[in-house]
């Protein structure tokens, strides 16, 4: 597959047609009425991929982190349905602690386990080791992988070394497991860059393309989002497939969460706004959320 013919056609970014984009979600949160914006953020908590991804992790954070995901309303006062995260994502030596306490806390297996790998999260390292690292997630019962690209092959378009990279990653996680790539959009430089990459990960068999990995300087901003989605509508008019949408970084208020799912409306439709085709990753959105829903 020629990666570079296919890319070519990449658009000049009108910076000001995106800044009219943004005032349009923003103009559409404030306008939500109180029922409306409770039952989006209902809904937002479904949503969410809850992650703790800490040097200072342990079993007993892990597994106060799993009761969060499965029952995050749980001291809510307010009549409720039982909601709970899309999944939960830990780093791969924290997975056993996740899996046991999803086991004993989640019956009937609705949060799913996630993990991160490819060098997460700097991609710095051999692509030998960072195949390997999926491989033991997987082991290790990862059902989603989120992985990031090597910006390096990105910043120097090197597109088809890059095409090459990523579908050694989607051959092993097969199709049973759900592949997240990250593009970690802050440091790609340009729009026309974000656009790229996202197209180059979703032919190379991404389920889903996400914005951070929440370590970066610069993480999930409103315009990298509006570019990966336009990426997203381009990828389905090409190929007929439906490719999911996941921002992350720095992502801490329900407001915040708003704007993302009337971004993701707007630009591709209420079709888009299931667990399985938009995520949020996030650490400590879950807890505003239930604050906001608490007043």
């Amino acid at each position: 597959m020629d990666i570079q013919k296919l890319t070519s056609a990449a658009v000049n970014f009108d910076e000001s047609m995106i800044d009219e984009k943004i005032h349009s979600v923003r103009n559409k949160v404030k306008s939500l009425k109180t029922d409306a914006k409770t039952s989006w953020l209902m809904k937002a908590i479904s949503y969410i991929d809850l992650t703790t991804l800490g040097g200072d992790d342990t079993p007993m954070k892990v597994k106060a982190v799993c009761k969060k995901a499965v029952n995050p309303l749980e001291l809510l006062s307010m009549p409720k349905e039982h909601v709970h995260t899309a999944a939960l994502c830990v780093y791969p030596l924290r997975l056993a602690d996740a899996a046991t306490a999803l086991a004993e806390l989640d019956k009937e297996h609705k949060v799913s386990l996630a993990t991160v790998g490819g060098g997460f999260p700097s991609g710095q390292y051999p692509l030998e080791t960072r195949l390997r690292e999926v491989e033991i997630g997987i082991e290790n019962g990862a059902k989603e992988m989120d992985i990031v690209i090597n910006r390096t092959m990105a910043l120097m378009h090197q597109w088809n070394e890059l095409y090459e990279e990523l579908k050694q990653f989607r051959t092993v996680c097969g199709n049973k497991v759900c592949l997240k790539v990250i593009l970690a959009t802050g440091e790609l430089i340009s729009l026309e860059n974000i656009y790229t990459a996202s197209m180059v990960a979703m032919m190379a068999g991404a389920d889903f393309i996400k914005t951070s990995t929440g370590k970066e300087s610069v993480n999930a901003t409103l315009p990298a989002g509006i570019v990966m989605c336009k990426a997203i509508k381009d990828y389905y008019e090409l190929k007929q497939k439906k490719v999911g949408f996941k921002p992350a970084g720095g992502i801490k208020t329900a407001e915040e969460a708003l704007e993302w799912i009337m971004l993701v409306q707007m630009e591709l439709g209420d079709e888009w706004l299931t667990k399985d085709l938009f995520r949020i990753g996030a650490s400590s959105l879950l807890d505003d959320i239930v604050k906001t829903l608490t007043k």
